[in-house]
């Protein structure tokens, strides 16, 4: 009898076994590439300012720059996480699509998803691009931000803050985390994710 519920109980052990794995077998892959790995730098660039790495986040610590990415991209997903450590008139913001700074500049002149202190969500030259009542002060606030063609849009903590159209100049380009510490204080960002896009055909 004992050998008997031995050999269920194995089978049972077995066969849980087997589903488990036809289940990850049959999971989609998730399309997101972690840009940011957490702990290091790698494949991205500090320009013109201090930053590190801590608390599984970056920190821009001091200075007027960016950290940027080593990689260009044109059409794409961008979610991340964003937190304000100053308490008030805090400013940063997340360049994207541009493929060069004028020497002597800390930023590019567009497009920037502004994360200045009543502007959060807002693109500049960009009809439409802007948001209201979506941004939690004080604490981690969740982006996602998607790029193709001509066409932008942006959900903040997981709702609909705008969509917009006429997206110009260069079709790929980097993506940076602006540093504007001495006015606008430090500032992190994690979970970082990008998923990138098939351009829409003509």
């Amino acid at each position: 009898m004992k050998e008997s519920k031995t050999s269920v109980a194995i089978g049972v052990v077995v066969l849980v076994a087997v589903i488990g794995a036809a289940i990850m077998l049959n999971k989609p892959d998730d399309p997101r590439e972690a840009i940011f790995d957490g702990k290091t730098f790698e494949g991205w660039t500090v320009y013109m300012c201090d930053a590190s790495v801590s608390e599984g986040s970056i920190l821009l610590e001091e200075g007027n720059g960016l950290v940027q990415t080593v990689k260009q991209y044109g059409d794409f997903i961008l979610e991340f996480d964003w937190k304000a450590l100053k308490d008030d008139n805090w400013d940063s913001g997340v360049y994207f699509r541009y493929d060069s700074i004028e020497e002597g500049y800390p930023w590019p002149k567009k497009y920037q998803v502004n994360l200045k202190m009543g502007l959060e969500g807002n693109v500049e030259n960009l009809t439409d691009a802007t948001s209201e009542g979506l941004f939690k002060a004080g604490q981690w606030n969740q982006f996602k931000l998607t790029v193709q063609g001509t066409q932008v849009s942006l959900d903040i903590n997981g709702q609909p803050a705008w969509q917009a159209d006429g997206l110009e100049g260069p079709a790929n380009g980097y993506i940076g985390l602006q540093s504007e510490v001495q006015g606008g204080g430090q500032n992190r960002f994690r979970n970082i994710y990008l998923t990138e896009l098939e351009t829409p055909s003509e």
